[in-house]
């Protein structure tokens, strides 16, 4: 009875005049999403502040030790076991809404970071952001983020430079990297969020809840489903929109099903770029997002938008994605990416 109430609630809303059009849109993109809570009464809210914090674990994996060690402030020898070297890099991963760090394109990520020998913190965050209850997961983002900035701030104190450290974000694992920054005293180094959540996020959470280029030193944002699951707005330093930023040329299907793919792939594509320290022909879009209905695309859909024939070669170069990027870049740059085939990714 209460989910067919709600349900009608929420039927009448929508069709409602007197609504804004703006709750209007958002809402129908969180319903078209298929994150809207159903049932609420089934929905883990946590309103707890205290870590470490069991629907939180956080596990580092190092070229010696694969299987991971689950990280314990209380006990240093944890460190120890799983084989961290304060000289090497650390990168933190943090999964989005419905997902885990065991999902197949966490877990290829993963593998590319540590193929560079980095220290891979992992943070797992399932029993707070389990389907349908996309409403809750925005509340538990706090915990999320106050947990994952202890082990930041547990690592540091052992002697890991905060140059030496990378936050990186799918979704609503983006907006956990940035909000970290909320429980430090000094700011993170670099954040690269991978086509951070759009959905009652974008225009609705202030700064404090949600990532913006204010949470690190170098900010970096890869859009793949620009204006649908991933934000349209530019919130880093640099931005780089893939094969137009909105839907990928490879992902097929209903709109729902494209959106998904083409939202999984920044995953994907910054694994690969992790893996081979490939460089992208791109090409700065200073209006955003273009959107793409193609491979290969880019060339004539941006030089006919922006740029005039005899000036487009002057404009087109080639890029490094991640943590190979300068960290002098500024801007938005629209890139072709080819399809990462060797990335499965977890549909659910």
């Amino acid at each position: 009875m209460k989910v067919l109430l709600v349900t009608i609630l929420m039927v009448a809303f929508l069709n409602c005049e007197d609504v804004g059009g703006f709750f209007q849109n958002e809402l129908r993109a969180l319903i078209q999403s298929r994150v809207w809570d159903v049932n609420i009464l089934r929905c883990n809210v946590q309103r707890s502040n205290i870590c470490p914090h069991s629907d939180v674990i956080l596990r580092m994996y190092t070229t010696i030790n694969r299987f991971g060690t689950y990280m314990d402030v209380k006990n240093p020898i944890s460190l120890y076991l799983a084989g961290y070297d304060k000289h090497h890099e650390t990168v933190f991963l943090i999964h989005g809404f419905n997902g885990t760090e065991r999902d197949k394109h966490m877990m290829y990520l993963r593998d590319a970071y540590l193929s560079r020998d980095y220290n891979v913190v992992t943070v797992d965050w399932k029993p707070l952001t389990q389907y349908p209850c996309y409403l809750t997961a925005l509340t538990n983002l706090k915990l999320a983020a106050q947990c994952s900035a202890q082990i930041y701030s547990y690592l540091t104190y052992h002697g890991a430079s905060r140059e030496t450290v990378t936050c990186v974000g799918h979704s609503l694992g983006a907006h956990i990297c940035g909000m970290m920054s909320n429980h430090l005293t000094k700011r993170q180094f670099r954040i690269i969020g991978l086509d951070p959540a759009r959905p009652l996020i974008e225009r609705v959470q202030s700064k404090a809840f949600r990532l913006s280029e204010e949470d690190a030193t170098h900010v970096q944002i890869i859009h793949t489903n620009a204006g649908y699951l991933g934000q349209m707005d530019n919130p880093g330093h640099l931005n780089y929109c893939i094969n137009g930023g909105r839907y990928q040329p490879y992902c097929k299907g209903h709109a729902i099903k494209r959106s998904r793919c083409s939202h999984f792939l920044s995953v994907c594509y910054l694994a690969n770029a992790i893996f081979k320290h490939k460089k992208f022909l791109g090409i700065p879009c200073p209006g955003g997002c273009v959107g793409l209905d193609g491979p290969n695309k880019l060339p004539v859909q941006v030089m006919h938008r922006k740029y005039s024939p005899n000036k487009y070669k002057g404009f087109l170069k080639e890029y490094k994605m991640g943590n190979d990027a300068s960290d002098n870049l500024r801007g938005i740059y629209c890139l072709e990416v080819d399809y990462a085939k060797h990335c499965p990714f977890t549909d659910r």
